[in-house]
């Protein structure tokens, strides 16, 4: 069956799948909406987790950004591996023991405030928004390739495919839905990584691949790099050749550190993660939950490691130094003789996500150290070249002295956005064509678990947090004015909105995917984790301590992130040389020092608040998540 139909065919069944579990678990309730009951069992919530974890940006855009970063975008792996790993250990339990629906319900009755409340409500939705963003472009950039669209157009697709899902189903309907995406995310992942590792060094288990050999000999342009050449001196040899730093050289420690640790704060104290662990009946639950799902998330993020080194090796064996004529018309042999099929660069070029600028006219492709065109390409929407490639109206970059002697004459002529390389690495490599076709449903699934989920903690912040219990409270009461039907049509009438406005960020984003989530896991981390580590165990710990540190580390942490990323963009000025997707370290410091400080000059909370944090510290049975 040709490509194109395999991707329809995969796609629709998928997405008919996910749409049959919304309608079949349509929540009846708030409690169904938001928290599916606490009727969910460990193993299924463990998926459930494990899907929204991995998003797009693990699927899509993970490999892609260690591939072309390679030691130093490992942080990425690390930090958000052992962010889960204090989440589950540290901050879940404690917190679904609290028995309320959301991160601002504990942090408002935690610290006996209302304006705690309305802050950490506000910071949701904004790091929510960042984080979505990120999903829905990732659900973009697949239907830009695979369906054939403009990514624009890709993005409105999704919209209308999380529209009916999540609206109907709430956390009830997705929950369920991220457990059939859990498993078609995996076999998408695995399947493709268990091809590329036979390929390329005749290892069945891609995890042990990076420690073997090639099973080919390439040709970098400036030197043959044998066969059974060991798997990472081959990479590392490469890209000297072309000008990189070697793959396993690490650029800037202090740079890794940063990053590693606001992505490791930033997870533990994720709300969309978070809440997960209250659609349990159980304390013990949501522990055996978290355990499932450290095993589930560990199948996909093993291989990443390896997916990414088959990525960049692929791209220097099939495209450096390839005539493109013959290249996308499928005439061409590598090196070792087996044939060179590039139709998938043509495909990517036409979704803008892929250029090539011929800057020394020879009609090849060269692939090296540098920036082949000034900024981002400006395609010609009108003509083609003679050759057939998509023009660009950028001027022609003159090469430097400097930059050629580092690339060996060499100048790099090709632009690639790192969030295809996952998506493209099975085309590059000549896979099957229903192996292609599974890895463009794997990779929606993945946008859409953790798109669905991030769009039901907005939802809950909106209907619940904000309309409900503050807005419509009773003082006299403490409870919700509002019936459970009118909170229920509020919180449908919130996702519309939220995905009407996390469309609009997915067609307009700061950034590439994986950095776009980063930017959130570092305002997580510097707003929300010491509010909870220091809310469970510290009991002097005031509502004047938290408020102050919230505001300290929220305004810090995206004031130095808008600051170098949209207004002042050269790195020279970074603080310590700190890169903006890393500063959510220095904002967590920052809002540990300032509340502890404040808490220490200002009264001590009650003593109801007190005995609260006993009764939360104290391991005992569980209590039942209730509305308020």
């Amino acid at each position: 069956m040709e490509l194109q139909a395999l991707i329809y065919l995969f796609v629709g069944i998928s997405f008919t799948l996910y749409i049959g579990i919304a309608l079949w678990t349509k929540a009846a309730s708030t409690k169904e909406f938001y928290i599916a009951s606490s009727g969910i069992g460990p193993i299924s919530n463990g998926m459930a987790i494990a899907a929204e974890w991995i998003s797009a940006a693990s699927f899509i855009s993970l490999a892609g950004i260690i591939s072309f970063q390679g030691n130093d975008g490992s942080a990425y792996l690390m930090g958000w591996t052992g962010g889960y790993v204090l989440l589950a250990l540290i901050c879940a339990p404690y917190l679904r023991k609290f028995g309320k629906f959301t991160l601002s319900d504990f942090i408002g009755d935690r610290y006996y405030s209302n304006t705690a409340r309305l802050l950490t409500i506000i910071s949701i939705i904004f790091i929510s928004f960042v984080y979505v963003s990120g999903q829905i472009r990732g659900i973009g950039i697949i239907f830009s390739r695979f369906l054939e669209v403009d990514v624009n157009i890709g993005v409105i697709i999704g919209m209308c495919i999380l529209f009916v899902y999540t609206v109907f189903g709430g956390m009830k309907g997705i929950t369920y839905t991220q457990v059939a995406q859990y498993i078609v995310m995996t076999m998408a992942y695995m399947i493709p990584a268990i091809f590329l590792s036979l390929q390329i060094t005749d290892t069945f288990l891609p995890q042990l691949s990076i420690f073997s050999k090639t099973t080919f000999a390439f040709d970098t342009g400036v030197q043959i790099i044998p066969q059974g050449t060991y798997l990472l001196h081959a990479l590392d040899q490469s890209l000297l050749d072309l000008g990189f730093t070697p793959y396993t050289q690490p650029a800037n420690i202090l740079n890794i550190f940063m990053l590693t640790a606001a992505l490791m704060l930033g997870t533990a104290a994720l709300p969309h993660v978070i809440v997960k662990f209250f659609t349990v009946p159980t304390v013990n639950d949501a522990r055996l939950s978290a355990a499932w799902a450290l095993i589930f998330i560990a199948i996909m993020y093993t291989t990443i490691s390896s997916v990414a080194s088959f990525s960049r090796i692929n791209i220097i064996k099939n495209v450096q130094n390839v005539e493109y004529k013959p290249f996308i018309n499928g005439e061409l042999e590598n090196f070792n003789g087996t044939i060179n099929r590039g139709k998938w660069f043509q495909s990517w070029e036409n979704s803008g996500l892929l250029a090539w600028n011929d800057r020394n006219g020879d009609g090849k492709i060269q692939y090296a150290y540098g920036n082949a065109f000034d900024g981002k390409p400006n395609y010609d929407g009108i003509n083609k070249a003679p050759d057939n490639h998509r023009l660009t109206t950028n001027p022609i970059k003159i090469s430097t002295d400097t930059e050629l002697v580092k690339n060996n004459g060499i100048v790099n002529e090709l632009y690639i956005d790192e969030d295809i390389i996952t998506l493209a690495n099975p085309e590059i490599a000549n896979l099957p064509n229903w192996v292609i076709a599974l890895i463009a449903a794997g990779a929606l699934a993945a946008a859409l678990a953790t798109a669905s989920g991030l769009l039901i903690v907005i939802t809950s912040s909106i209907s619940h947090d904000l309309i409900s219990q503050i807005i419509f409270k009773d003082k006299q009461t403490g409870k919700t004015r509002l019936n459970d039907k009118t909170e229920l049509m509020l919180a449908r009438i919130s996702v519309i909105v939220a995905i009407l406005i996390a469309g609009y960020l997915g067609i307009n984003p700061p950034t590439f995917v994986a950095q776009t989530v980063a930017f959130a896991f570092g305002l997580a981390a510097a707003t929300f984790f010491p509010s909870i580590i220091l809310g469970i165990f510290d009991k002097r710990m005031n509502k004047e301590g938290a408020i102050a540190g919230i505001i300290i580390g929220f305004t810090f942490t995206l004031g130095y992130i808008v600051y170098f990323t949209l207004i002042h963009t050269d790195t020279k000025d970074y603080l310590f040389g700190i890169n903006p997707t890393g500063i959510g370290t220095i904002g967590t410091l920052l809002h540990l020092i300032v509340a502890f400080v404040v808490s220490r000059l200002t009264p001590a909370p009650p003593a109801h608040i007190e005995e609260l944090i006993d009764k939360i510290r104290i391991p005992s049975g569980a209590t039942e998540a209730k509305e308020f």
